[in-house]
């Protein structure tokens, strides 16, 4: 699904793996919309996310979620 955000970007919403996730992407914790500020390969394929709060995230590699994607224009 795409739809267009406040900004006027384009945004859609998907699934997200630790091999998926990027910079940038939102997701929804605990009721809160956090933005990935940092990533780090973990072992067996699991990452650390930081966010731009400053929480830690870390995910398995078979851990999937829902994030916000802002779709850049090329």
């Amino acid at each position: 699904m795409n739809a267009w955000a406040p900004g006027g970007g384009l945004v859609a919403i998907i699934e997200v793996t630790a091999a998926t996730v990027q910079r940038g992407d939102v997701i929804q914790l605990g009721g809160r919309a956090c933005r990935v500020r940092d990533l780090f390969q973990l072992s067996q394929g699991a990452k650390q996310l930081v966010f731009e709060s400053g929480e830690l995230l870390t995910i398995h590699a078979c851990t999937r979620l829902v994030a916000v994607r802002s779709m850049r224009r090329r």
